[in-house]
């Protein structure tokens, strides 16, 4: 699971409380089924959970890093949407937002985007991506499902949501995934590896995807890394991002 994401809470002194991730949704059981996923995945952080926005004002004060907020069957366009994503803001100045929602049409993450949210996560993708796209925000980036790839799920064992991968026939008949418009320096593994970390997932899914072992996808990923002079995977990502559309960032 994002490897590269640091310890966020140096804990030697014993006295530093350390950075919040918090969970709202107003459903006790989802809420909870979330809450223990993430106290097991996000070591250093401390996850709260609560089931309004306004319950916030008890964490004044506190370093709060991240705030997952379930929106439910609401399109994102909502007013009431955008009242509390402004509440959010007053309460928590510092936090990234991720919406949960039920819906995961483009238009919806899109709009998402544009209001500030720095992740959108459809309850149709895997928990699996799911952690790996908070843990992308948490470490900076930005995630979001992009149009979807529908692949024959037996053969690849999930489907994928990327704007950045094309079906096109395999010889077994059935769909192989594809990236559009990579850099040209890259082989074509590390193309289709670099496509994967695009969508936040972690090296074991990146390994299944593809078929490989996940010491190869290390090797791949450390190929890439050097090939932009990047320190984790998320400036892999964000690098190649920038060199796609035509600069490289220092």
């Amino acid at each position: 699971m994002m490897d590269d994401l640091a310890n966020p809470a140096d804990h030697g002194n014993g006295s530093q409380r350390p950075p919040i991730v918090v969970v709202i949704n107003d459903q006790v059981l989802v809420r909870t089924c979330i809450v223990n996923i993430l106290k097991r995945e996000l070591a250093g952080f401390e996850i709260a959970e609560m089931p309004t926005i306004s319950d916030l004002s008890g964490l004044s004060g506190r370093d709060v890093r991240l705030i997952a907020f379930n929106v439910g069957d609401i399109d994102v366009t909502d007013p009431s949407i955008e009242t509390r994503l402004s509440l959010i803001e007053q309460l928590c100045p510092n936090a990234h937002v991720a919406l949960l929602s039920n819906r995961d049409d483009e238009a919806i993450a899109t709009a998402a985007m544009q209001r500030g949210v720095r992740g959108f996560l459809p309850s149709s993708i895997p928990v699996e991506v799911a952690v790996a796209g908070l843990r992308l925000v948490l470490a900076g980036g930005v995630y979001r499902p992009l149009p979807i790839v529908k692949q024959n799920c037996a053969a690849i064992g999930e489907c994928a949501a990327t704007r950045k991968l094309s079906a096109v026939p395999a010889q077994n008949g059935f769909a192989e995934l594809v990236p559009e418009r990579m850099p040209a320096d890259l082989t074509p593994r590390e193309q289709h590896v670099l496509a994967a970390l695009r969508l936040g997932l972690p090296n074991k899914l990146i390994a299944v995807r593809l078929n490989l072992s996940e010491n190869t996808v290390k090797m791949h990923i450390q190929h890439i890394m050097r090939k932009c002079r990047a320190r984790n995977r998320t400036e892999a990502v964000l690098r190649w991002s920038g060199r796609s559309n035509g600069h490289l960032p220092s």
